[in-house]
């Protein structure tokens, strides 16, 4: 197993925001508390630890030993529960939609990143407790992200009504995807599990919230995941004071606007507060909570509520009171003693509007860690790009870019154009000196002139690397090809691809390969050749 590492700006994938963030730039600063690093680490312990109260800890381990009742919990998860009773356990945290069979590959990125990263840190501060949590999406209403997966290139699509809380939708239909996807598995011993993982997570759980689950616990148990759904009574009874908080002077809108007026000068934003960032959420709804005319009101229904109505609803029913994009990492921070979220690009980002919110609430904003990106290359995928004298970087290229490159290497023809319009640049830079003591009509003609000439150039440099594609014709196929192959419509194989494809060709060794090549402290993108 070769694992190779590759600078994340190399990869052309990721955000200025996130690679100034990366390389610690002053800019960011402000947004955010510790880095990602051992130091870091030391003083988020410090910090979180005098303000995460045993009563939390308590209804924690109560509400997690509930969740998991009807499943078999392996006996490290069982372990780590237990242990969130002591002063010394802090957790590590990744969150992830309720995706149809996990989804796209990087459901399991951020799941091994997870647990490796705490059992370094476990190595790393040896009197400290290290818990690796899933944090399901069971809240979130987008079904139309999570109800589908690729496999092979095509869709394995889950078609039902929406409506409301994706965690609380039943199961009832999925026995039909399963025989779609059943039948493209084959009769291998790998495909047997896959199958079997498939039909006992859905067609045995009456819910998407189970299902997904008791999936994750198969995957990962061993390791000692711990599953959370923060669609909770007793949790969300801890993060009550925020809710009353929240419904009375939208705090979270003053804080985070204020943020974004500061971190918009240099960053595009990735989410907008709303006045309220609180959804209602009943059997199958979940609607935007909204202060009109002294009276709150749930969108598109008739329910509505006076302040002092309302506020007796949180505390009679916790539940219906559901954070959204804004509130929900605050909600996570509030209930569990944890240390640090691990996610993608997007999340960072908008985790990097909050700082100032989690202030202002005085809990502690944990460290923000770029979860483990990965690219998978097969051993035959490796011997064609050793063939076509095409490295990983250069993988990344974009395919224009790529095959220009491959191309004029391969040339007989060596015209370096490049070096030409440079040599113009300057010849005209004299030019320039003594039009200046003439004239503006002088030059302006001779800027014009060096614009006509430059362009010149750089379309004969085109119709020469056209000409030169038509003739290296089978170069350019093979090469089109093997990057498509590699990086599905031009982009990360782990946002198109299922991690079922792999498995049915490697088996439990996928995953084993995967948890030894990621390094969630590396920070920095990960080749594996299998």
């Amino acid at each position: 197993m070769n694992i190779t590492h590759i600078p994340f700006k190399k990869t052309g994938f990721f955000s200025k925001t996130i690679l100034d963030y990366l390389e610690k730039n002053k800019t960011l600063q402000p947004f955010y508390n510790n880095f990602p690093d051992i130091s870091g680490f030391h003083n988020q312990i410090e910090e979180k630890q005098k303000l995460f109260r045993l009563q939390s800890r308590l209804v924690l381990v109560d509400a997690l030993k509930k969740q998991y009742k009807n499943f078999d919990i392996s006996k490290k998860a069982n372990e780590y529960i237990e242990a969130l009773k002591k002063q010394n356990t802090f957790t590590v945290t990744t969150g992830h939609q309720l995706n149809l069979f996990t989804g796209p590959l990087y459901f399991l990125y951020k799941i091994i990143s997870t647990i490796n990263l705490c059992e370094e840190l476990s190595e790393k501060f040896p009197e400290q407790n290290f818990v690796p949590i899933y944090w399901m999406a069971t809240e979130d209403h987008d079904f139309e992200e999570i109800n589908y997966f690729n496999f092979e290139g095509k869709k394995v699509q889950w078609n039902r009504k929406d409506g409301g809380a994706v965690g609380r939708f039943s199961t009832e239909g999925l026995e039909d995807v399963f025989n779609v996807f059943s039948n493209h598995l084959g009769s291998s011993k790998n495909a047997e599990f896959i199958r079997k993982l498939f039909s006992d997570g859905y067609l045995k759980h009456k819910n998407l919230v189970d299902a997904t689950r008791f999936i994750a616990n198969e995957l990962f148990g061993e390791y000692g995941l711990v599953i959370l759904d923060g669609d909770d009574t007793h949790l969300k009874q801890l993060f009550n004071p925020i809710v009353k908080d929240e419904l009375e002077n939208q705090t979270s809108f003053k804080a985070v606007s204020k943020t974004i007026k500061e971190l918009e000068k240099n960053y595009k934003i990735q989410v907008s507060p709303r006045e309220i960032n609180l959804f209602y959420l009943g059997d199958d709804f979940r609607e935007r909570i909204i202060f009109e005319d002294g009276v709150y009101k749930v969108n598109n229904t008739k329910i509505t509520f006076s302040k002092t109505e309302i506020l007796k609803e949180v505390d009679k029913d916790p539940k219906a009171f559901s954070p959204n994009v804004i509130m929900r990492p605050l909600y996570q921070e509030v209930i569990l003693p944890n240390l640090c979220y691990l996610g993608g690009g997007g999340e960072m980002a908008y985790w990097l509007e909050l700082k100032d919110y989690f202030e202002k609430v005085k809990t502690p904003f944990p460290i923000l860690l770029l979860r483990n990106s990965l690219q998978l290359v097969t051993e035959k995928q490796v011997n064609k790009l050793g063939k076509l004298n095409i490295t990983f970087e250069e993988l990344f290229l974009k395919q224009y870019d790529l095959l220009s490159k491959k191309v004029i290497e391969n040339s007989e023809i060596k015209v370096n154009f490049d070096a030409k319009i440079n040599l113009l640049e300057k010849q005209f830079l004299e030019l320039q000196e003594i039009a200046r003591q003439t004239d503006v009509s002088f030059l302006n003609a001779v800027n014009a002139q060096e614009k006509k000439q430059v362009k010149g150039l750089q379309n004969l440099q085109k119709r020469l690397l056209k000409a030169e594609k038509r003739r290296q014709k089978d170069l350019v196929d093979r090469i089109t090809q093997l990057q498509n192959e590699i990086l599905p419509n031009q982009s990360l194989e782990e946002r198109q691809r299922n991690f079922s494809e792999y498995y049915l060709a490697y088996g439990s060794s996928f995953i084993k390969a995967l948890k030894g090549a990621l390094k969630p402290l590396q920070l920095e993108f990960t080749v594996l050749e299998l």
